[in-house]
């Protein structure tokens, strides 16, 4: 088999595809192009959306070309595929916006360099062939190879209509399809990847060329990760891990991944660091207390990737400070969520529930109250049991206060005089 697919089969990202005999042989004769989509429906992307660009990635280091598609148009409608309602429309400012900051995301897993030669990753946006269609011309020339009867059959149609499908939605497999022809066309682009719910629209894409153009293309899927509880990969009580340290905080982003369960550990380190398969089979025989080390290079490693060096090292040396036993006066607490407030604010006293409120700990002074109720609050390692509780001065230790929700999530507040 060809080494890139080696590689992703070998790391555990091959779900389907639609003839992998065939693809083998391509990719043997020499580079070959290839292509990820995403819609940017919002500024950040989150963990859950990597896998196919920690692929790329892969893909790109044994020589092929890899195009990552921005869905300027796309996104104007919405994918159906895996969800439950209709997006909601975003303006096109906005979508241009997202699309530039998601390109910085992805310049930490794809090499979009010049120097890099042939083998550079480029970013293109679909709007730029999508946004000037003529619908008429577009019905009558791509349209008719489309049957309603054979698109009801995918998993992703079928699951929207016992809650509604709305006619622009059901044009979206179109308009993918298209994408898919028209880097053919332009590109030479002959595979493109994506998650597993993509299956519909990439097979679709593949029947599109061969009808049109007479050539045969090809789709691969990854799988749909989920943690080994069941549960969505990238979700957290806070929400979404996105790559953004504005909306997620390195050292919670470094928290997520040093709290992943011990089922997860080897499978992660394959999918989502770029250590080689020898190390991570190494670090797959730790057991018990020894599996939390390779825990923290899963961390450290996914850390380093999308934030850099310097926020991985201030993430680790602070996951260290906060579980110290010995109360971690030697280590660096830097990378800590924080917050400032000033001193005057604890003068006359401040609820417990509404400082925790002004951390990342609690959205709500409901969560607070809850958090207090089932004994989960702490500052400074004494337990809060009272939501009346009045925290001041007297709390400040060293010019900070250290609050903890649970046993794994801490905040600095850091008081200034």
């Amino acid at each position: 088999m060809n080494t890139a697919l080696e590689i992703l089969q070998e790391r555990g990202f091959i779900k389907q595809c639609t003839d992998l005999e065939a693809l083998d042989a391509l990719m043997g004769t020499g580079p070959v192009k290839f292509y990820v989509g995403v819609d940017p429906t919002g500024k950040s992307l989150h963990v859950g959306h990597m896998v196919p660009f920690f692929a790329m990635h892969h893909m790109q280091e044994a020589g092929h070309s890899p195009i990552a598609l921005v869905g300027g148009g796309t996104s104007m409608i919405g994918d159906p595929s895996g969800k439950s309602e209709m997006r909601q429309m975003l303006t096109i400012e906005q979508i241009q916006e997202n699309a530039q900051a998601i390109q910085k995301q992805l310049a930490r897993v794809v090499d979009f360099d010049e120097s890099r030669g042939a083998g550079k990753a480029v970013m293109l946006n679909n709007y730029d062939w999508l946004g000037g269609l003529n619908y008429i011309e577009f019905l009558r020339d791509i349209g008719k190879h489309f049957s309603v009867n054979r698109m009801l059959t995918f998993e992703s149609y079928r699951q929207r209509l016992e809650r509604g499908l709305s006619f622009i939605e059901f044009n979206y497999q179109l308009l993918q399809s298209f994408d898919f022809l028209t880097l053919f066309r332009n590109e030479d682009c002959r595979l493109q990847m994506g998650g597993d719910d993509q299956w519909g629209n990439i097979v679709a894409g593949v029947e599109l060329i061969r009808r049109t153009e007479r050539k045969e293309c090809f789709g691969l899927t990854f799988p749909l990760v989920t943690r080994s509880d069941g549960k969505k990969m990238g979700k957290t009580e806070k929400g979404a891990v996105f790559l953004d340290p504005e909306l997620f905080s390195p050292y919670d982003f470094f928290q997520y991944w040093r709290n992943v369960a011990d089922a997860d550990v080897v499978r992660f380190l394959k999918m989502f660091t770029f250590l080689p398969i020898e190390q991570i089979d190494e670090l797959g025989k730790l057991k018990d207390a020894e599996i939390n080390r390779a825990k923290e290079i899963l961390a450290y490693e996914q850390t380093k990737i999308i934030h850099g060096v310097e926020e991985a090292d201030k993430a680790i040396e602070a996951a260290r400070a906060a579980f110290s036993v010995s109360g971690s006066a030697a280590v660096d607490k830097e990378g800590l969520p924080s917050i400032e407030i000033e001193a005057s604010l604890l003068d006359e006293g401040i609820n417990v529930l509404d400082l925790f409120v002004m951390t990342d700990l609690c959205k709500t002074k409901s969560d607070a109250r809850r958090l207090v109720q089932q004994g989960g609050a702490v500052i400074n390692d004494q337990k809060v049991d009272t939501i009346g509780l009045i925290i001041d001065a007297a709390r400040v230790v060293d010019g900070e206060m250290m609050l903890r929700a649970g046993k794994k999530r801490y905040f600095r507040v850091i008081v200034r005089s």
